[in-house]
């Protein structure tokens, strides 16, 4: 390894000798290259070289080379200003050596590593940039080594195309690709591209020499003045004679032909490499709609009726498809800050066709998705339309707006298509429309139907009741809040404890001032945890209740709360654990009475418990801290015992 790694090194030394006798670095800078240099040439040659250190290697050969360059030019500077003539200098050795000694780096690198595509691509970059000989080779070493990759070809297809200005070799390059890649999106989309972008600069080239005019682009504003003129030739006035106009009439027909030859090849193309493309992707949906972008941005032969075939073939192939559908409606309602249109009047037009493509495909496709794909739809529209739904009254349309919506909730519930995500989002739109009580009747409706085991159905149905009780007075009444404890009964005594968590919640934050109605909850919690049983990790509705008490009521009644707890059948490890921090806590404030219903409270978890680590760990450590050495060392036999030596994992006493 040394003497390969000196060989190496020795090579660099006239290199070096030119760095220092042209004044970029001196020789200690020299000497601390070389000791870098030989540092990295050991880690290469070790058994398994690490990615990161060809990368660390090539990083600080690009530094230094750029460091090298800038002082050269410095150099250049400082001659200039003592009043030398600049003269052109020819490239030395010291030019030419980093780049490359980059370059035999990186072939080592994608060599040792030669399926990280990453590296590949930064090697491919830098031969780019560097405008090196080699890019060509590394071009087709990836596509040996990655022929299945369809960025490969895209690469070095585009790399062809730009660079070496070489059409035929980029196009066989993109057939390749497409040969061992036929299932590539990406391909077939770049490919199309590709070929309109060749067609455009025969025909920006035929411009320049005077021989056409126009491009393939399809530019709308000139489009849109062309057909006003048209509109109105009755306005202008002919200042040639007729014989000209003639003249003119004939080289426009010229040229018009010309350019239908340009869009005849260009509406070839599309078909061909779509027809193909369908056949490869029948069932990519996002591949219709690039082919449909594209053709819509170029001017091309009987683009209408591309267009429309391109659309019946969708609806053939996607009728079943709620994205399809969604994306058919969206066509009707372009973006206004793209069109510019402003009008509201028009767009409510525009947004009625779309409805009327959506109410089509609830009856070609009725599912939750494609409910919730129109309500999403609308609710974007009236956003877009005025930012926020509060200010739906500003609207002229806002009634209708909200009409369709509503509507549409009505008719994902009676189809059985309402899912749980919709029927919330319908209660929320009521409530941020303010209707509160029509919030409250769908509500009440929906928790007693077929997704009546919802929680978070449930939980917005309390929500709205409470909104309801409140919003005149901050107080319910004593018959109020009756019917509110009896609601929370309804859904707390039907779901188990995990699944209710934030409506329990939400019930002790309610109730924390009622005293009656609190202790009834505590009541219900107690059955509930009788019932369901403790948690061992995770939400702990006894252990919630106890700690919402200690901060209500103090620690007194906690303590009477979380012995009745404790005294079920199974209160759960995460209840223990809860009470032995509470009181361990007082206990190291000096509290005796604390320290006794520690020790209690470990002993009878560990009755249960008698395997969980941890809790003899803690155990341990209180004993340590508060007790004497003798009960310390009694629970660390213990825990031995227990656990069976090989897994207590915590130092013995002395």
């Amino acid at each position: 390894m040394a003497d390969v790694v000196q060989y190496r090194l020795e090579r660099m030394v006239d290199e070096l000798d030119d760095l220092e006798s042209r004044g970029i670095f001196t020789r200690r800078e020299i000497a601390e290259i070389v000791k870098q240099r030989r540092k990295f040439e050991y880690r290469l040659k070790r058994p398994s070289p690490l990615k990161q250190d060809f990368i660390a290697y090539i990083d600080y050969e690009t530094q230094l080379d750029a460091l090298r360059r800038l002082r050269k030019k410095a150099a250049t500077r400082e001659l200039l200003r003592q009043g030398k003539k600049k003269t052109k200098t020819r490239k030395s050795v010291s030019d030419f050596a980093p780049v490359s000694r980059i370059m035999e780096i990186y072939r080592l690198a994608v060599m040792r590593y030669k399926g990280d595509v990453e590296l590949w691509f930064r090697y491919l970059e830098f031969c780019r940039q560097r405008k090196n000989g080699r890019m060509k080779k590394v071009l087709a070493l990836v596509i040996r080594f990655h022929p299945k990759l369809p960025g490969v070809w895209i690469y070095a297809a585009a790399w062809e195309f730009d660079h070496n200005l070489n059409v035929a070799a980029a196009r066989a390059l993109m057939q390749s690709g497409l040969r061992m890649c036929p299932n590539s999106e990406d391909l077939w989309v770049e490919y199309l591209r590709m070929e309109l972008t060749y067609l455009n600069k025969l025909k920006a080239r035929k411009v320049a020499l005077g021989e056409d005019k126009g491009t393939l682009v399809r530019d709308k504003k000139d489009a849109d003045e062309k057909q006003w003129k048209e509109e109105n030739t009755d306005l202008f006035m002919s200042l040639d004679d007729e014989d000209k106009e003639n003249n003119d009439h004939v080289s426009d027909e010229e040229s018009e032909k010309k350019l239908d030859l340009f869009s005849e090849h260009a509406s070839g193309l599309l078909k061909t490499i779509y027809g193909g493309a369908i056949q490869a992707l029948p069932s990519s949906f996002s591949l219709r709609k690039q082919f449909l972008e594209i053709l819509e941005s170029i001017e091309v032969a009987d683009s209408e009726e591309l267009r429309i075939e391109i659309l019946r073939d969708m609806k053939r192939d996607f009728s079943a498809d709620p994205e399809y559908w969604d994306w058919l409606a969206r066509l009707e309602m372009p973006d206004a800050s793209i069109t510019g249109e402003k009008n509201e009047d028009a767009m409510y037009s525009r947004l009625q066709k779309a409805v009327q493509v959506y109410e089509e495909a609830i009856k070609a496709v009725p599912s939750a998705t494609m409910f919730k794909l129109y309500i999403n739809f609308l609710l974007d529209a009236i956003a877009s339309e005025r930012g926020e739904v509060e200010a739906f009254s500003l609207s002229n349309h806002a009634s209708s707006y909200i009409s369709d919506i509503l509507k549409v909730y009505e008719k994902a519930e009676t189809t059985g298509c309402l899912t749980e995500e919709l029927a919330c989002q319908c209660i929320s739109f009521y409530t941020q429309l303010g209707r509160l009580e029509e919030a409250k009747k769908v509500a009440e409706n929906l928790c007693s139907g077929k997704i009546s085991d919802s929680v978070q159905l449930w939980l917005l149905r309390v929500s709205v009741d409470i909104r309801c009780i409140t919003k005149d007075s901050l107080s319910p009444s004593k018959a109020d809040a009756l019917s509110i404890f009896e609601l929370f009964r309804t859904v707390l005594t039907k779901m188990s404890i995990s699944e209710a968590e934030s409506l329990w919640i939400m019930a002790l934050k309610f109730f924390a001032n009622q005293k009656k109605s609190f202790e009834k909850l505590i009541e219900l919690s107690l059955k509930a945890v009788a019932k369901y049983g403790g948690s061992e990790n995770g939400f702990s509705l006894s252990s919630a209740v106890v700690n919402f008490i200690l901060q209500k009521d103090g620690l007194k009644h906690a303590r009477e709360v979380y012995k009745r707890f404790l005294a079920l059948p199974h209160p759960g490890l995460a209840l223990y654990k809860n009470c032995i921090e509470l009181e361990s806590n007082l206990a190291s404030l000096g509290n005796e009475d604390s320290l006794v219903n520690t020790r209690k409270l470990y002993e009878a978890a560990l009755a249960t418990y008698d395997q969980d680590t941890s809790l003899w760990k803690d155990y341990h450590s209180l004993e340590t801290k508060l007790g004497t050495t003798e009960t310390a060392a009694a629970i660390y036999w213990r825990a031995r015992k227990s656990l069976k030596d090989s897994a207590v994992d915590f130092t013995s006493p002395d």
